[in-house]
């Protein structure tokens, strides 16, 4: 197996530019590469305080939190900082709730000990579960209308994965480093089980910082197209839709902020879910059957166009026309009626 060192001083680094927030919303619209901007979120008040202390830090999130119950992730004992399967092809970690308050304290409390269990609180929705959190920690996306998240935790390595909307995400407290791959690079990542997975996205099952290339060689292409970002407290890394990121959190205590969001209609369903629905009902037809449905989604979906209505009248093309929130909602009813039979 590789060493993680030599593996990743030799992977190219994330572009970094130099960036005002005024020229965010502009630089984002533009954006089809990941790019780094250093001190983007650094007059924050939680990376002040991040910058402080870690105590500083959490004080500062228990105080604009809200009495309501979080649902963490707990490690195994002694099973490291990586969240992942398990032998068995389960989870080394389990679900917990609590307040933040007493998860923050676990977290101080097991800083400096390198063997105490993973804490971790992934995608936290920040207007949920925080008052004026989003407010006074912010940064001008224009008229996007963002997921806003906060991932807080201990030393975490999450195994790469992608996700369907854009992502800019901000190091907030502590360090973290992301190693990007194209999304044309799924194959060489050798993916895990799309349903059973560790956070709803199917993850690499190479082990980056210990590769075995002999289970995994054309993990090796995969690492030539890989770059490299890491982050300190107020930098961001832009990581366009469906790039796989593989993110780990370096000190004993990190906070993470992000933002995700689709350059697309509101109405429009989930790639994810045609993808699941395909493998119900095409994957396993025979060879020839498959063949022709491929033409028919070459030509509906994949080319379009004038060619598949321009002879019809446009009153009669139906859901064949540029999708409305009527015609997206006609298609949603026909599925439903059509997958509870």
């Amino acid at each position: 197996m590789a060493e993680t060192a030599d593996i990743l001083a030799d992977l190219p680094r994330v572009a970094e530019e130099m960036l005002a927030p005024a020229a965010l919303d502009a630089r984002l619209a533009e954006a089809d590469q990941p790019f780094v901007v250093r001190g983007l979120a650094a007059d924050w008040p939680l990376v002040q305080a991040g910058l402080e202390s870690a105590d500083a830090a959490r004080a500062y999130l228990v105080s604009l939190g809200r009495e309501a119950k979080l649902t963490g992730t707990i490690g195994e004992p002694g099973g490291g900082e990586r969240l992942f399967y398990n032998a068995a092809m389960g989870m080394n970690f389990r679900s917990a709730q609590g307040p933040l308050d007493g998860f923050l304290k676990l977290m101080a409390r097991d800083e400096s000990d390198p063997a105490a269990q993973t804490i971790y609180l992934s995608s936290i929705d920040m207007r949920t579960y925080f008052n004026g959190l989003v407010e006074a920690n912010n940064l001008p996306l224009g008229d996007r209308r963002p997921l806003e998240s906060i991932w807080i935790g201990t030393r975490t390595r999450i195994a790469a994965h992608n996700d369907v909307p854009d992502n800019l995400a901000v190091c907030a407290v502590g360090k973290r480093r992301f190693t990007l791959f194209p999304p044309e690079q799924f194959a060489n990542l050798y993916l895990g089980p799309l349903e059973n997975t560790p956070a709803g996205r199917p993850v690499s099952m190479v082990d980056l910082l210990r590769p075995d290339f002999e289970t995994y060689p054309h993990f090796r292409e995969a690492l030539a197209q890989a770059q490299v970002a890491e982050l300190e407290p107020g930098d961001a890394v832009f990581i366009p839709s469906l790039w796989w990121h593989h993110v780990e959190g370096l000190a004993p205590f990190n906070v993470l902020v992000n933002y995700w969001w689709r350059d697309a209609p509101h109405f429009l369903g989930k790639p994810e879910d045609a993808l699941f629905h395909a493998i119900l009902a095409l994957r396993d037809l025979p060879e020839a059957d498959k063949a022709r449905w491929r033409d028919l989604f070459d030509h509906y979906v994949f080319m379009g166009g004038a060619a598949v209505t321009q002879h019809l009248p446009p009153e009669a093309r139906g859901i064949l026309a540029p999708l409305t929130a009527e015609t997206a909602g006609q298609i949603k009813a026909h599925l439903l009626r059509s997958l509870s039979r």
